[in-house]
This record gives C-alpha cells, structure tokens and sequence, in this order.
C-alpha cells in the first residue's frame, strides 16, 4: 500500500512539474504580450504564474493531511 501511495505521490509531483515548467517557459512571452497593454497587469500575471506554483504544492499537502 505504501509502495503505491509513493508512486501516486510522485506521479503527481512530475505532473505538477512538468506543468510549471511549460508555464515557466511560455510566461515570459505572455507578459510581454500583455506587457504591451498595461505593465502593472503584466506584473500581477507574472506574480500569479509563480505564485501559482507555491499553491498548487500548499493545497496538495493540506489534501493529504486528512
């Protein structure tokens, strides 16, 4: 049981970042695109990007807490 639940755990890690990391890779040219309408709302995109990334990890691991 153990030896599944490790494998789950990791399954998700890599598809948590395999998923940031194209998010990463496509964002610089997304703010510049939105750069170009208003730099403020670039900034707040680009803040949500990474602090998206922390909250996907912070809301998993209060899931598995219960």
């Amino acid at each position: 049981m153990s030896e599944d639940s490790n494998r789950s755990s990791a399954i998700a890690a890599a598809v948590i970042l395999l998923t940031a990391g194209i998010a990463f890779y496509v964002m610089p040219k997304i703010v510049l695109f939105i750069g170009g309408y208003s730099p403020v709302l670039a900034v707040l995109v680009g803040a949500l990007f990474v602090l998206g990334f922390f909250l996907v990890f912070w809301i998993r691991s209060r899931y598995q807490k219960r």
